[in-house]
């Protein structure tokens, strides 16, 4: 029995409608991918110019603390993975299997990069701020203001990417989970309480 013409006319509608949301929804998804790109490259720039000198401490950079090296770095890396992540997204190729668990593994791993960067970087401007009265260790802020503040403003913009990160995490979880099944099958190997309790 050959279809009507106007259920051909839903049936190419409906197909275009799909076309225009998943469109739509790859255009969303890149713009959130850049949102932490931008984000990073802010407080990358912000943490390689902050320097100061002092007569109490002479010259002190972002280079002479480990944790702001490491935190300079982190924002490069996550840069480019947001980057790469955003074209990848944006391409229109069909969702599989490997490119969502890839997006899951991945934001999952940059999430807590970029968060371990921040998390030792904010002991680092606590102590610089509060000094360490167990080893007598006075803090540092009163003589190197504009370093502390720059510090902080970069250490804030991080914690915004953490946000941004743990959203698109969410997001990438949901996308494999609510799709595919588990790579190995779950057997349920519960034990009945009702046979337990009512013996």
């Amino acid at each position: 029995m050959e279809s009507s013409p106007s259920v051909a006319a839903a049936r190419g509608d409906k197909n275009a409608g799909e076309e225009n949301g998943s469109s739509s929804m790859r255009k969303t998804e890149s713009m959130l991918r850049l949102l932490p790109m931008s984000l990073c490259i802010v407080s990358l720039v912000l943490m390689l110019s902050n320097s100061q000198s002092s007569d109490d401490f002479g010259l002190l950079s972002y280079s002479n603390l480990g944790a702001f090296r490491y935190l300079v770095q982190a924002s490069g890396v996550c840069a480019g993975y947001s980057f790469l992540s955003a074209l990848v997204s944006a391409l229109p190729r069909p969702s599989t299997m490997f490119r969502a668990w890839t997006f899951f593994v991945l934001d999952q791993v940059f999430t807590y990069i970029i968060l371990g960067a921040g998390a030792v970087s904010t002991e680092v401007v606590y102590l610089a701020y509060k000094g360490d009265a167990a080893i007598t260790w006075s803090g540092a802020c009163g003589s190197l203001g504009k370093f502390c503040h720059k510090a902080t403003a970069s250490l804030a913009i991080t914690f915004a990417v953490v946000i941004c990160y743990a959203v698109l995490s969410l997001i990438s979880s949901y996308r494999l989970f609510s799709r595919y099944e588990a790579p190995v099958g779950y057997t349920n190997k519960g034990i009945d309480m009702s046979s337990v309790f009512h013996t």
